[in-house]
């Protein structure tokens, strides 16, 4: 007898995956691959969207084949901030735009000049500036600049959304993907922004539905529910939000650490200059506030630096465990010693000095610092709101160092870490299953553990 399951697309920009998942949601099978980027009319790295799209119909027909699953359900995780412009046959009629191509400055006085001042357009919409990060401002560009090709443009649909019109041919939009820092939509009153109509953008987005929504299809001959699609980030959040009762904050770690408020009571961040404060959406629409830091970032540029300095293996500092006399010899007479290359900071040196003979002290103080700038960036996402539980996944959630020091700078709050590469991927199954999720399910599923702050004794 087949085994039942549910399969998901997990699309990152480097790494595009596939999983399968059981009823207790159990990885079960999982397929990895990468593809070399292409590049767009203006010689900018683009996704190629055409080798992806033949990827995901291979892998999901040679999965229906299989004799030993039976795939009841299929959903999609991407990245954000990309959209996909199809004309009346379904066919795209642009590149998949990078998020990181550059949008001339004149484009956006242009526009604040229509729809300003910038500084209440940023705090409506949340976001923190405008660039192709912010995926409105795309279409704007496209309308003003590349008017033949709008006028072909049938529909505009996010990635996760392309995704799932592959598999049934109808063009939806769902509010994680509307939500993330788009431009797009109003906060404040939980509709388009006003721009967005005076421009007739409205007229190529497709009709807006729940997350969880799905549809029933028969597909190559088998009954399939498939999923709208998710954006990725909120994915991640979901497991958590469905199974934790009480109020948290989730902190996601990778080469961006970014601090998740799902229960704000306050969305928009009152300064319209911080880049870093951005917003996104639960699947339900409601606003999720969040702050982020290029943490991982700069860890790896700093231990590259550390580690020609005191001449050690390049993963050396993964071996490096918390020590308290070390930490206490650093706080006696603090001071900060580095000077970050991709993040700016007020209480950063004009050059990094290091005098510390040993790299494990080194190695102290980096982190020490590291953490300061993460909790700021926690505390701006708390707000004002009373928030007594953080949970930390992702890259960092193992680095004993980073772990040890996070809890003892938020002794007020329990600190707990999670271990799960499917954070997403698990998300997305998630959406669009029935099953209630229980207080058990971080523990089962995603190796929970508790960590208490260290005790210093006077």
């Amino acid at each position: 007898m087949k085994q039942k399951v549910t399969a998901v697309f997990d699309i990152g920009k480097t790494n595009k995956k596939f999983f399968l998942f059981d009823k207790n949601f159990k990885e079960v099978h999982k397929e990895y691959i990468a593809f070399k980027e292409i590049v767009d009319e203006d010689g900018h790295p683009t996704e190629n969207l055409q080798a992806l799209q033949k990827w995901l119909k291979d892998v999901f027909n040679q999965i229906l084949e299989a004799k030993e699953f039976e795939v009841t359900a299929i959903n999609f995780s991407t990245y954000g901030a990309s959209l996909v412009h199809i004309d009346e046959n379904g066919n795209p009629v642009t590149p998949l735009y990078n998020y990181t191509k550059p949008l001339d400055k004149s484009m956006i006085d242009s526009f604040f000049n229509d729809y300003g001042p910038k500084e209440d357009f940023l705090k409506t919409t949340g976001c923190a500036d405008l660039s192709m990060l912010n995926s409105g401002l795309q279409l704007y560009w496209i309308k003003k600049t590349k008017p033949h090709i709008f006028n072909k443009i049938k529909y505009s649909l996010h990635l996760p959304q392309y995704l799932s019109y592959i598999f049934t041919g109808i063009p939806l939009s769902e509010y994680t993907s509307i939500g993330c820092h788009t431009a797009l939509w109003d906060y404040e009153k939980k509709d388009y922004h006003n721009w967005v109509y005076q421009e007739g953008i409205h007229k190529i987005l497709p009709p807006i539905v729940s997350t969880e929504t799905s549809i029933n299809m028969n597909y190559n001959g088998n009954r399939i529910k498939i999923g709208v699609g998710i954006h990725d980030s909120s994915a991640a959040l979901l497991p958590y939000v469905r199974s934790v009762k009480k109020k948290f904050v989730l902190i996601s770690t990778g080469t961006w650490s970014i601090a998740f408020n799902p229960f704000t009571k306050n969305p928009i961040s009152k300064n319209t200059n911080d880049k870093d404060a951005i917003n996104y959406m639960r699947i339900n629409g409601k606003p999720v506030k969040a702050s982020r830091l290029f943490l991982g970032n700069e860890y790896k540029i700093q231990v590259e630096k550390l580690n020609k300095l005191y001449k050690v293996d390049e993963d050396y500092h993964r071996t490096v465990s918390f020590d308290f006399d070390t930490y206490f010899e650093i706080i006696q007479d603090f001071k900060y010693c580095f000077k970050w290359e991709s993040i700016e900071d007020s209480d950063m040196p004009v050059q990094t000095h290091i005098s510390y003979h040993k790299f494990e002290h080194a190695y102290h103080q980096l982190m020490t610092e590291l953490v300061l700038l993460q909790i700021k960036c926690i505390k701006k996402a708390i707000g004002e709101d009373e928030i007594t539980r953080l949970y930390v996944d992702g890259g960092f959630s193992d680095n004993d160092v980073y772990i040890k020091l996070l809890s003892h700078y938020f002794r007020d709050k329990k600190l707990r870490t999670t271990s799960s590469s499917l954070g997403s991927a698990l998300g997305a199954a998630i959406s669009i299953s029935d099953t209630k999720l229980n207080s058990k399910f971080l523990k089962k599923n995603y190796a929970l553990k508790k960590h208490v702050p260290f005790i210093i004794s006077g």
